[in-house]
């Protein structure tokens, strides 16, 4: 096989809540992931070196050098099989870039896929899980997809059985947040207010709306932990929030670490509608309307 393609889907957070800082300077975590229909694709062709290029909206923000997540990705695997393999690495990206939607992620859980299948290694998901898990926090999540809450730094998944499908609308804002940098703000107001950070909990009423597949019981009970910090950092982001609710939202968040920002709507009508009037009246310059939940990276 000469040419591998792999589609790979975005996340939201529905629930991410921030336990305290710990020794290592990681946080202990409740994350519940919900992967939807925006989708980068990573094709791997034969080659005798690892290399990366990028083409859609975003390609000039990611980098193709040693900091690109797949390049990483494609070389752990390489090292797990104690070979040394090549592959040239073509990312269509469609998933914002530093958009709080993990689209870095996503590279790195499609290079694994389609490298996989390239080089004939045959490995169980379990083991490019277990690679993946190494990569970062979200990279797991975009091999599972589907809906999962993930704990400890968010790599430790558990599958959740969603009642039916939810359409939303993503607002992309130009210009990224750094997730470093959301998480330093988010200790720092934390710190400022003296507030006592409790222990991360899974929300018992969030469950049992995805369980039921309740979009209005869901839209009250979303939350992340980093918002307040992805606003201070970006105070323009809460006039857009403001006007998915005042277009129906059912519910309106900062994806992750934030710019995107998330809109639950009723059915796929809402959702176009939604959009349409966000960007009409200039509160988002794009804004996309998805679904899910959705497989996660898939052999194309």
């Amino acid at each position: 096989m000469s040419s591998v393609t792999v589609r790979v889907p975005a996340k939201v957070n529905v629930q991410l809540s921030v336990g305290p800082l710990r020794e290592d300077g990681f946080h202990d975590l409740v994350n519940v992931f919900h992967a939807v229909s925006i989708f980068d694709e990573v094709t791997a062709k034969e080659s005798e070196a690892i290399t990366v290029s990028v083409s859609g909206k975003w390609s000039s923000q990611v980098p193709v050098d040693d900091g690109n997540l797949a390049i990483r990705a494609a070389r752990a695997l390489a090292k797990h099989a104690g070979r040394g393999y090549g592959a040239d690495l073509l990312i269509q990206k469609d998933i914002p870039v530093a958009g709080g939607m993990a689209g870095g992620s996503a590279d790195a859980a499609g290079a694994l896929v389609a490298c996989n299948e390239l080089w004939g290694l045959g490995l169980p998901f379990e083991d490019l899980m277990e690679i993946a898990a190494d990569l970062g926090s979200d990279v797991p999540f975009s091999l599972l997809g589907g809906t999962a809450v993930g704990t400890g730094r968010g790599e430790q998944l558990s599958e959740l059985p969603t009642g039916g499908m939810f359409h939303w609308v993503f607002a992309l804002a130009d210009g990224g947040l750094s997730t470093a940098s959301v998480y330093a703000e988010c200790d720092r107001l934390r710190e400022a207010s003296a507030v006592e950070v409790s222990w991360p909990q899974l929300d018992d009423s969030l469950m049992e709306a995805l369980g039921t597949g309740d979009a209005y019981a869901l839209g009250a009970h979303l939350s992340n932990d980093l918002q307040e910090a992805a606003l201070s950092l970006r105070p323009e982001l809460a006039p857009t929030l403001d006007a998915g609710r005042q277009h129906g939202a059912l519910g309106a968040i900062v994806s992750g670490s934030g710019p995107t920002c998330a809109f639950l709507a009723i059915d796929a009508l809402h959702a176009r509608d939604l959009a349409r009037g966000l960007t009409t009246t200039g509160a988002a310059d794009t804004a996309v309307p998805a679904h899910g939940p959705v497989a996660g990276a898939t052999l194309l």
